[in-house]
């Protein structure tokens, strides 16, 4: 445990026990304050901010540990443990129950300790992540790792600036984060508009993009300003940008260096101060080589390229990123759901091909299935085995044809976000195949 140490309050009139889990705690990295009586105990609650672990005894010399809790700010503290050497408290812990994360008697299992200081550990992370001035922290995107710092620090730098930028990186990584990011550190006084380039079809991006009058086209019942407009001395962020037209790039280059638009059926130019940020998960430079993409407008718009790093290259932020998740939904429903020890393990040890959107769905899907206050997030719960771009052996398991190609269709809209574009150029098939296909087998009932 480096970085933020996390603050550990125990309070116990048993001196072994009070000496030896103080020891722990230190060795394991953690800043300990330690009590023995009530009196003791409050003077430190009072003294210091609230704890990110609380192991407090019940039976003191001079009350209750009870009287203690009462002086913790329960909504800022971390987990706070009742420990006693007397199991037929159970009654009493009842009654606190929602006062209180857990109760443990004594003597506590080291796996069970081990558990609650690597909680304690990951919530004074996000304490210190909440500093404006704290390097963890950019934008709503937070982490610990090398990879992350790098990746503040180069925002940090590009945001003043004019430079367009050209984020890429996998799916579900946080591209939209980092270009919101960019946005806020920027100062630009305009709106933040983001448009998915993929997800509009080519006969409309164009007229969304750059506007259109009234008049220009059927449908066009009304003038519109375009996300350009729109985005006027802001950030204008182009998502899947590869996915564009050729048509449409010529023109979007030529608006990029006149820095003016004009509207579709429209005469006058309309001049523009938008900050352009890009972002991909495909290899732009191999769109270039495969004529899908222009080699100017790619220059154009890689003036300042950053990476975005895949969940599993950024070491210990996954338990980091999980812990975050899921302090928002205790928050949302009231309630103080933790990790086990065991989905600690598998938290690290899963490669996450679908990066940070996988993860958040694990998190929410095992708090789903929680039968108590803690959570066991296993491979039940979403967790999928191996990296972008692995497929499962070919085995066949005497499915007809037609069921082959349906699987594939299937597997290729799943793994282009239900983008039937996309998918029908993974395919080799064409939109109108892929639509003709999906209306069979709505038809035909679930695979």
């Amino acid at each position: 445990m480096r970085g933020n140490p996390p603050s550990v309050l125990l309070v116990d009139d048993d001196r072994t026990f009070l000496h030896s889990a103080r020891a722990y705690a230190q060795m394991k990295g953690c800043e300990v304050s330690t009590a023995s009586t009530v009196r003791d105990a409050t003077d430190l609650v009072v003294q210091n901010k609230p704890p990110d672990l609380a192991l407090i005894d019940l039976s003191l010399p001079d009350g209750s540990g009870l009287d203690v809790i009462d002086k913790l700010d329960t909504a800022r503290c971390g987990d706070i443990i009742v420990v006693t050497g007397h199991p037929d408290l159970d009654s009493a812990m009842q009654g606190i129950r929602l006062r209180i994360s857990d109760y443990m008697v004594k003597p506590v299992a080291g796996n069970r300790l081990d558990a609650l200081l690597e909680r304690a550990s990951l919530r004074a992370g996000l304490r210190h992540g909440r500093s404006a001035d704290n390097p963890a922290r950019c934008g709503e995107m937070i982490g610990a790792s090398r990879a992350m710092a790098y990746l503040f620090e180069a925002i940090r730098r590009v945001a003043p600036l004019e430079n367009t930028v050209l984020l890429h990186g996998e799916s579900g990584t946080g591209k939209e984060l980092a270009a919101h990011a960019i946005h806020e550190l920027s100062g630009r006084e305009g709106r933040f508009v983001a448009v998915n380039c993929g997800a509009v079809t080519p006969d409309l991006l164009g007229s969304q993009l750059f506007g259109h009058e009234r008049g220009s086209f059927t449908g066009a019942v009304r003038d519109h300003a375009g996300y350009f407009e729109q985005a006027q001395h802001g950030t204008l962020f182009l998502d899947e940008f590869t996915e564009m037209p050729l048509p449409l790039q010529a023109y979007l280059l030529r608006v990029l260096e006149a820095r003016e638009v004009t509207r579709i059926g429209a005469q006058q130019h309309r001049q523009l101060d938008v900050r352009v940020v890009s972002a991909c998960n495909r290899d732009p430079w191999a769109m270039v080589r495969e004529g899908r993409l222009r080699a100017d407008l790619y220059y154009r718009l890689c003036d300042f390229p950053i990476r975005v790093p895949a969940l599993r290259e950024r070491d210990d932020d996954v338990v980091l990123l999980a812990q975050r998740f899921l302090d928002a939904l205790n928050e949302t429903h009231g309630t103080r759901h933790s990790f086990s020890h065991a989905s600690l393990k598998n938290l690290r040890s899963h490669p996450w091909p679908g990066n940070v959107r996988e993860l958040r769905h694990a998190v929410r899907r095992a708090y789903v299935m929680a039968n108590g206050s803690e959570l066991n997030l296993a491979p039940e719960h979403g967790l999928r085995s191996g990296h972008p771009g692995e497929r499962p052996a070919g085995v066949w398991k005497g499915q007809t044809l037609d069921q082959l190609e349906r699987d594939a269709i299937e597997q290729a809209l799943h793994q282009c976000g239900n983008d039937k574009t996309r998918a029908a150029r993974m395919l080799g098939i064409s939109v109108k195949t892929i639509y003709n296909k999906l209306v069979r087998y709505r038809g035909e009932g679930p695979a």
